[in-house]
């Protein structure tokens, strides 16, 4: 049995606060182009909406989908594309849009990725950074919140496609 009531490690008030301040770092940022933000499927939904929603510029919206996980809560090490963008990035600025980085593993694989299509610039925004299980250094270069430990869910995060419903972030703990 799971358990994630009793474990809150990000309300609802903290996830609108860091969504707007990363929304207004972007906005600055890009105040001059029409970036396209890559979100990262399927854990970024809630972030991705509501981050688009804050913005004050215009953006392309698209999306991909990589898998490194499965029914685990351990990487597996390899990363799996099973759907790739579909807009032409060819000389255009991109944001990939993440929940979290954990590994460090399919943002670097996805970073590279992108610059292979042609990309300008490839900047990364996520929601979490998770330092503790970094195997590949990648620039974050836009960061809500830093994370020491456990494994979260909520807010679109998941545990076996589990809990992504939650409006707020908790430590998932196994009992």
């Amino acid at each position: 049995m799971t358990e994630v009531e009793k474990n809150l490690v990000y309300s609802r008030s903290q996830i609108e606060e860091k969504v707007r301040h990363l929304a207004e770092q972007l906005s600055r940022e890009y105040a001059e182009s029409t970036p396209v933000l890559v979100g990262v499927l399927n854990g970024v939904f809630m972030f991705y909406s509501d981050l688009v929603k804050a913005l004050s510029i215009p953006v392309l919206v698209e999306f991909v989908r990589l898998a490194s996980y499965g029914a685990s809560a351990e990487s597996s090490g390899r990363i799996s594309l099973t759907k790739d963008v579909e807009i032409e990035l060819g000389g255009r600025d991109v944001v990939i849009v993440e929940d979290i980085a954990d590994s460090g593993l399919t943002l670097a694989y996805l970073r590279d990725h992108l610059m292979k299509k042609g990309a300008k610039s490839v900047k990364i925004c996520v929601l979490i950074d998770k330092i503790e299980r970094r195997h590949v250094e990648v620039p974050l270069d836009f960061v809500g919140f830093e994370a020491e430990r456990g494994f979260l869910v909520g807010y679109g995060l998941d545990f076996n496609e589990q809990y992504r419903y939650l409006p707020e972030i908790y430590c998932l703990r196994m009992a």
